[in-house]
């Protein structure tokens, strides 16, 4: 099965990967990052989280190729803490996220991410959940299409094309992706349609809603960085400006030292900051690694360290 793991030099340099240290790939898609993690820590332990049954199939026969120090967890990766403590894990060394779909899901028949084929409306990255995407565009109503496809596609013909979703669907239900790309362009026309592309901006809203993928990132980082041992890393890997924006917001949170004692000459321990930033600006894919995935072009890579014990260390 064929799968670009993008970024994955970068990402392996800046997790400074020791051997025998215990590591999590958040994120396990088809082993592309877990498989070099695994390579560099023959003394030490991978947990890797992915909520799509085929990639854990398929990463299980393939690392197992490599080591045997490693378990896959078939979840979401917003239960790693929880998790992580279940098997006695309350520190790491190094936590990496790929966020997006990978290449095999996207050029998978039957998932229905991508809007340049004829499949069916899915675009569950967990198989074993109910709500696809079928079921948002039956569902949900029409001011509740256009705050999605606003937030989260930053679609400026949002409200013209949930107009002429709900005005379809009371016709006949809305089965495939080629006919919502179709309903997309009949709502914004030709020229707008092949000029801007709003396809794209709302696939990716409705794969956001359907997998829950910005709520879930806001609510792990925290406990990501909690996991960290002082001198531990994370990185983060994103496709679109608002995982990115979170990323960066949330890194910036921690890194940040407080207002009441920035001007002090010694910052008391408690003020000090969690972390420290590596990345003043995201990593971008060199134009090298463009010319093998033009997939990889809008990812960034941001990455932080763990600078400040915990208290109860």
């Amino acid at each position: 099965m064929k799968h670009y793991s993008v970024l994955k030099s970068e990402a392996l340099r800046f997790l400074d990967l020791k051997e025998n240290g215990v590591y999590v790939d958040a994120t396990l898609g088809y082993a592309g990052h877990s498989s070099e993690i695994l390579k560099a820590i023959p003394h030490g332990m991978l947990y890797a989280f992915d909520q799509d049954e085929e990639a854990i199939l398929y990463s299980q026969d393939c690392l197992t190729k490599i080591g045997t120090n490693f378990e896959l967890i078939h979840c979401n990766f917003v239960q790693m803490k929880e998790e992580l403590h279940r098997r006695g894990i309350d520190k790491v060394d190094g936590i990496l996220f790929d966020l997006g779909v990978s290449s095999p899901q996207i050029d998978s028949e039957s998932r229905g991410f991508s809007f340049m084929r004829e499949e069916t409306l899915d675009m569950r990255m967990d198989q074993t959940k109910d709500f696809t995407a079928r079921t948002l565009l039956e569902t949900y109503s029409y001011e509740k299409l256009c705050e999605l496809f606003f937030r989260y596609g930053e679609e400026s013909r949002s409200k013209q094309i949930a107009k002429k979703i709900e005005q379809v669907r009371k016709i006949k239900p809305i089965k495939t992706t080629t006919e919502l790309v179709h309903i997309i362009e009949e709502a914004v026309g030709a020229n707008y349609f092949y000029k801007k592309h709003p396809e794209r901006n709302i696939f990716q809203a409705i794969r956001i809603e359907v997998n829950r993928e910005l709520a879930v990132l806001e609510q792990v980082l925290p406990d990501a960085i909690s996991l960290l041992k002082k001198g531990g890393r994370i990185c983060v890997i994103t496709f679109h400006s608002l995982e990115d924006r979170i990323t960066k917001n949330i890194f910036k949170s921690y890194a940040n030292v407080d207002e009441m004692v920035k001007g002090l000459p010694e910052i008391p321990l408690e003020y000090q900051p969690e972390i420290q930033i590596l990345t003043k600006k995201p990593i971008v894919p060199s134009e090298e690694e463009l010319k093998e995935n033009s997939r990889s072009r809008s990812a960034k890579l941001r990455v932080i360290e763990r600078i400040k014990e915990d208290e109860k260390d």
